[in-house]
């Protein structure tokens, strides 16, 4: 374990955050909204912090091995979500108090979109656009994490696509190669963002908000610069749009890569997981349309359809953006949504959830077992697309799925022991966990209703959905700390 070479890291990714706060400055200073103090200050404070961390170790150039890497992908989250927590304490408007400050700072940088603030409409102009802007950058560094370092770590869904990744796989330690898969990453997340910020800007969005909610969309963030959310612009082609970039965030983004580096469309189609995760989008879309209609929940078939399409591909990508208060729609309709989460996007996306391999993986491995009961002598492999999967990944994934219940089974048990309803307890820990944001109960439209203690086990909660799991609790075992 190599500490120098953590703190040198720390320190450098502290200093580089630290310029994520002039952004809002700029904008703060356009709109004159008086918000730029709070900013200047988080600005100053993270950048002295970085600077200690990184001055007294910065000759130490030695190799990161695994176990650095373990705790590098921890602190990336952990302390960037407590110095991102400083302009939300710092500022006048809104008064938030240290808790909410960093839950809505690791709820951004998580892309879990879980909000304490009401009253969106009202606040600063840079405040909004920070908030837009640390989803976007949560949402770029699960990417490169779960794409191109994980994998390295032996973790993650992206273990199945070490074949196809693109830069080498060595676990002993993280190479330069990195880089260059992280490089071609970053430009398919920028032309992504582009892209979504113009169809929200043709869709009718001011630029403002156009940009903002590009940043959220393809994060799979879900925060918006309106209390209504989607709702607020109450347009079927805006809704559109942020369906169809919802749907493509959703996607692997190694996948998007072998296309673009192919120039061919089909390499989607070939794709076992891209195309169990179109078929489950299509089903939920399908009953949640139908759910609606039935209950006649809006006038006519057309809005059921537009809002059952919306809420299906936001929930079910664990997004969280909503047209209407979908926590209040029909039971069956609602808790189907929120079951959507747990499977969420492919790995490799900036979704949420169990993640779709995982889940075709446990399915395809029942299966498996049913067939041994009638043939019990067969040697029966589990097969994805053409590849036989190894009985290792097999294994992890059920580890996986165990630690994942286990985890979700003891943190509703200790919000309902806080004295929550057991609605709001369930539905707020699965919002959490699979980085969803918005839950059903007291949880649907925000969480500012909560007490402390249920914030800071949803913290916890947030970030152990989006490391994965093994990654946050491999930390908390005596086994990784002895020599």
């Amino acid at each position: 374990m190599h500490l120098v070479v953590v703190q040198r890291i720390l320190g450098l990714l502290l200093m580089i955050f630290s310029l994520t706060m002039l952004p809002p400055i700029l904008v703060s200073l356009g709109y004159d909204d008086g918000a730029h103090p709070a900013f200047l200050t988080a600005f100053g404070i993270t950048l002295t912090l970085g600077a200690l961390s990184w001055l007294p170790v910065r000759r130490q150039h030695r190799e990161l091995r695994l176990r650095d890497g373990f705790v590098v992908v921890v602190m990336f989250w952990t302390v960037l979500s407590a110095t991102g927590a400083l302009p939300f304490a710092l500022a006048e408007h809104p008064r938030l108090s240290m808790t909410d400050a960093f839950f809505e700072s690791i709820s951004g940088l998580t892309t879990t979109g879980a909000t304490v603030i009401v009253g969106l409409d009202d606040l600063p102009r840079s405040i909004l656009y920070y908030r837009q802007q640390l989803q976007w950058l949560g949402g770029m560094g699960i990417i490169v994490l779960a794409v191109a370092v994980l994998p390295m770590l032996g973790i993650g869904g992206m273990q199945l696509y070490r074949a196809e990744t693109p830069g080498p796989m060595k676990d002993s330690k993280l190479t330069p190669r990195i880089t260059e898969t992280a490089k071609a990453l970053w430009y398919i997340y920028l032309g992504l963002t582009v892209a979504c910020g113009l169809g929200y800007w043709l869709a009718g969005m001011s630029l403002f908000d156009a940009i903002g909610h590009a940043f959220s969309t393809v994060a799979i963030g879900g925060f918006s610069t309106h209390d209504a959310s989607m709702g607020y612009f109450d347009s079927t082609a805006i809704y559109l749009v942020g369906v169809v970039f919802m749907f493509l965030a959703g996607i692997n983004f190694a996948l998007h890569f072998s296309v673009v580096r192919q120039k061919n469309l089909r390499v989607y189609w070939q794709d076992s997981e891209f195309r169990f995760y179109l078929l489950l989008m299509v089903l939920v879309v399908l009953a949640t349309t139908l759910g609606l209609h039935f209950n006649a929940t809006h006038e006519t078939f057309h809005e059921n359809f537009v809002h059952g399409l919306f809420q299906a591909v936001s929930i079910g990508t664990t997004a969280g953006f909503t047209t209407a208060e979908w926590h209040n729609w029909p039971g069956f309709v609602a808790i189907l949504l929120l079951f959507s989460s747990f499977v969420g996007g492919c790995a490799g996306s900036t979704g949420g959830g169990i993640k779709v391999i995982r889940f075709l993986l446990l399915i395809k491995q029942g299966m498996r077992e049913i067939t041994r009961l009638v043939h019990p002598n067969a040697q029966i492999p589990v097969r994805v697309g053409d590849k036989t999967i190894p009985p290792r990944v097999v294994e992890a994934v059920w580890g996986f799925f165990a630690l994942y219940v286990a985890s979700f089974t003891v943190m509703y048990l200790l919000l309902a022991a806080t004295g929550i309803d057991l609605m709001t307890a369930f539905s707020a820990v699965a919002a959490s966990i699979n980085n969803l944001g918005p839950g059903l109960g007291n949880v649907g439209a925000n969480y500012a209703s909560l007490h402390d203690p249920a914030k800071w086990i949803l913290c916890f909660a947030m970030l152990l959905g989006r490391l994965e799991i093994f990654t946050l609790l491999v930390l908390l075992t005596p086994v990784f700390w002895r020599h």
